[in-house]
């Protein structure tokens, strides 16, 4: 922190707000995490686009909400309005285990340490700033909110729950990557404008009473969904919902998705378009610290910025579309690419900070192999409405050329200071199945093998049953096998003794002990002792969890069993562990149950 002063950083405190000489706050942002001024992290972007365009900001973060609420009252009334973020996680997923569990652990606090934000800091955070300030309006932002956005299930009170919008009594939420909405919503507010009459702003979601339709919505075209009473008396018509919410999520020009909820509606507005290169490489190129705030200076570490504190961001979004996975419902299936200069200039910008050693410990995004991807003909991408495009072929205009990424990777590690980058983003080898000239994955793949691997390359193959991997959304098993033997090659060839680290998942929608014992001899046979797995969590706004939680798959209308009970996810772990000596008598046992005796030798005679 040799070169900064207190004032290199938003201000946290009454006493920080002095140092700035300003009188009053336009904007306040609370948020759910430790303050790290870092692009990675969202409240701090926010805060510093909100700070470019000229408008006053602070951050609470992490307020004590247990006490007399002086966090959020101690820099007073803003001019404009509060903003509201649980963090750069989902607070419930930070909190709990798949098995429902509390965690004692929270990456985004000084030492890991939990019990600093609540669950559903959204609806707390909200809740307190209404009791001290009822006549100032709260926009709700961040992945905890935006997947919240509709009728949603809730897996740990096991219940359908209506739009956060009402449950928070917040008055608007910006979902997805807000930089553009929030910063036309303060713009508005600053010309006088009254949040009430700010009902069709792309990227928000607004509410009206009923009677308000047509003066809300206008003429625009517009998709109503079933009611939220209607979900709650039908699970099929949940189901139904959600392939509406997720065909629009991923088109280019969706219409407004409009549903009832008691006397109420909830009008979710089409996101705006991706932002092109130069928009993304001005958010990169703000003056960030890429430091946490002094206020954590004799505290321990936070290990989500020991993660990230020497990575870099090359694009946004993410076309795979795996049915278990947020990251399109928030931030698009579209990429977004900075481009090669801006990308450069925060690598140097790396190499001076005090810590660096010469090691970037990734440069990627959602998927690391999807920088400046996308649709050839941009025609096609308009009227598109898969949720995938590589899945369950890769599409046919999509441009999967990764010789742009490659000589990425090659410029950032000439830069002076960088003696290696490391790729940590995991990769999709589903571009295996294409001819190399098309899309050059062979020469990349070899090139992060041989430069960029930091001793282990991580892969999500996620299972190895066709049925599961189609539910999934997820490339046949044999491309990972392919792409096992491309690693191993490389590393004989070059003398090199690295390792590839699969993901697994069990019990997602489908899945049953036999086809987790299945899984489990096929990745013994290729020799992996299975670390990195997980069972499955449903999270808001995946397709995973509406088969979970419905029963039927939203597209076909077919029904679809998953695990639910602790006993019957237990039954899928164990196979993860078959080298573990402790669950040994627990998998013959389980595999005798369901008469698959042959793979007993397979799996525990055989070491």
């Amino acid at each position: 922190m040799a070169n900064f002063s207190i004032t290199n950083w938003l201000p946290t405190t009454p006493k920080e707000v002095k140092a700035r000489e300003w009188d009053e706050l336009d904007i306040i942002l609370f948020s759910g995490d430790a303050y790290i001024d870092h692009p990675s992290f969202g409240i701090p972007v926010i805060g510093r686009i909100l700070e470019d365009a000229g408008f006053r900001v602070a951050i609470v973060p992490q307020p004590n909400w247990q006490d007399d609420l002086r966090d959020f009252t101690k820099l007073g009334k803003p001019r404009l309005f509060f903003g509201v973020s649980a963090g750069a996680m989902d607070s419930m997923v930070n909190h709990y285990t798949a098995r429902k569990r509390r965690r004692s652990t929270d990456a985004y606090t000084p030492g890991n340490v939990s019990g600093f934000r609540p669950d559903y800091p959204s609806l707390v955070y909200t809740a307190a700033l209404k009791k001290c300030f009822p006549d100032v309006p709260v926009i709700l932002g961040g992945v905890e909110a935006s997947l919240r956005r509709l009728t949603h299930y809730d897996y740990w009170k096991d219940t359908l729950q209506e739009s956060i919008l009402f449950t928070a009594g917040a008055d608007m939420i910006v979902y997805g990557m807000g930089e553009a909405s929030i910063l036309q919503i303060a713009r508005l507010a600053d010309r006088g404008v009254p949040f009430r009459q700010i009902t069709n702003l792309k990227q928000t979601v607004v509410s009206c009473a009923k009677t308000e339709r047509d003066a809300i919505i206008g003429k625009q075209r517009y998709a109503e969904l079933h009611s939220h009473a209607d979900c709650l008396a039908d699970k099929r018509k949940y189901a139904e919902n959600f392939a509406t919410i997720e065909i629009a999520s991923n088109m280019s020009h969706p219409d407004v998705i409009v549903q009832e909820c008691g006397d109420q509606l909830v009008v979710v507005n089409p996101p705006y378009p991706v932002m092109v290169e130069k928009q993304l490489d001005r958010i990169y190129d703000l003056p960030y610290t890429r430091l946490p705030h002094p206020r954590y200076r004799n505290k321990p570490p936070i290990p989500a910025y020991e993660m990230i504190r020497h990575s870099i961001n090359t694009h946004r979004g993410c076309f795979g579309g795996c049915s278990f996975c947020t990251i399109s419902a928030h931030q698009g299936k579209f990429i977004s690419s900075r481009s090669e200069a801006s990308i450069i200039r925060e690598v140097q910008k790396v190499t001076e900070m005090e810590d660096f050693k010469g090691y970037i410990s990734d440069m990627g995004g959602p998927s690391a192999n999807m920088y400046r991807m996308k649709g050839r003909t941009q025609k096609v991408c308009d009227v598109c409405q898969r949720p995938s495009c590589l899945h369950p072929s890769i599409c046919r205009n999509l441009d999967t050329d990764h010789a742009p990424l490659t000589a990425l990777y090659k410029k950032a590690a000439r830069v002076s200071g960088v003696k290696k980058v490391t790729i940590g983003s995991g990769i999709r080898y589903d571009f295996l199945d294409q001819e190399e000239e098309k899309n050059h994955f062979r020469e990349y793949f070899s090139d992060i093998v041989k430069h960029h691997v930091s001793g282990r390359l991580k892969v999500a193959p996620e299972h190895t049953d066709p049925k599961i991997l189609e539910h999934m959304r997820k490339p046949d098993y044999s491309l990972f096998r392919e792409l096992t033997q491309e690693f191993n090659r490389i590393n004989r060839e070059e003398g090199m003794q690295q390792q590839i680290i699969p993901y697994f998942i069990s019990s997602h929608p489908e899945c049953t002990p036999e086809e987790m014992a299945e899984l489990a001899v096929m990745t013994k046979d290729q020799g992996f002792r299975l670390e990195q797995v997980q069972d499955f969590t449903p999270t808001p706004m995946t397709l995973a969890t509406v088969m979970y939680h419905s029963g039927y798959d939203p597209y076909t209308l077919e029904k679809v069993v998953t695990a639910k009970s602790v006993r019957e996810k237990a039954r899928q772990v164990i196979f993860f562990f078959w080298y573990k000596k402790e669950y040994r008598k627990q998998i013959r046992d389980e595999l005798v149950q369901m008469g698959r005796e042959d793979l007993i030798p397979k799996l525990l005679e055989q070491q």
